[in-house]
């Protein structure tokens, strides 16, 4: 369960070549307000390539509003 006040996002890393969501991990949203650039491993093309946070909402930090 997540703590009242939770700042820790949890984003997707897109691959820039072979654009497959492969890596999930938490950004501190004030801290880094800006788009994370990662060079990880693509095991598809078997190298290192750049990582890029998606854009795409995974559902998992949006508090649903209240139907009426």
């Amino acid at each position: 369960m997540a703590k009242k006040g939770e700042k820790r996002k949890i984003i997707g890393m897109v691959s820039e070549e072979s654009k497959e969501r492969i890596y999930y991990t938490t950004k501190n949203t004030v801290n880094t307000p800006d788009k994370l650039e990662l060079r990880k491993y693509s095991p598809k093309l078997r190298k290192h390539v750049l990582f890029v946070e998606t854009k795409k909402n995974l559902g998992r930090n949006e508090v649903k509003p209240k139907k009426r």
